[in-house]
């Protein structure tokens, strides 16, 4: 398994980035998910998709505001970001694990990561 993010940047509060995630090895059976980290600090969880649990499940701090979705053709995975604020900026990554993962929004819960990627929201 390989995952590949991108589409990180530097943008204005109140506007908007889609970063892309993608995947090979990966099947439409595994759970997906962003993360993001701040130097100094612990990596924290965005968003996932969980296989066959039915919908998208996100961070409080990001509920209303960010998209993830996949596309299992092109195995790639998205995370539409809306609204940004300067507290969103990190470095963001993709991760993917072949199970459908009870605990989805801690780290160790994937086998598989992607480089990451610096989204920048300036004030």
């Amino acid at each position: 398994v390989q995952l590949q993010a991108s589409g990180g940047g530097l943008v204005q509060a109140g506007g908007s980035l889609r970063l892309s995630c993608a995947a090979s090895g990966v099947t439409a059976r595994f759970s997906m998910a962003w993360f993001r980290q701040v130097p100094g600090k612990e990596r924290d969880f965005v968003a996932a998709i969980v296989y066959a649990r039915g919908s998208a499940l996100y961070a409080d701090s990001v509920k209303g505001r960010f998209t993830i979705s996949r596309d299992n053709v092109k195995n790639t995975m998205y995370l539409q970001m809306n609204s940004l604020k300067p507290e969103d900026t990190a470095v963001y990554y993709c991760a993917a694990d072949p199970y459908r993962l009870v605990a989805y929004d801690v780290p160790g819960s994937y086998d598989y990561w992607g480089q990451g990627t610096q989204v920048t929201v300036s004030s």
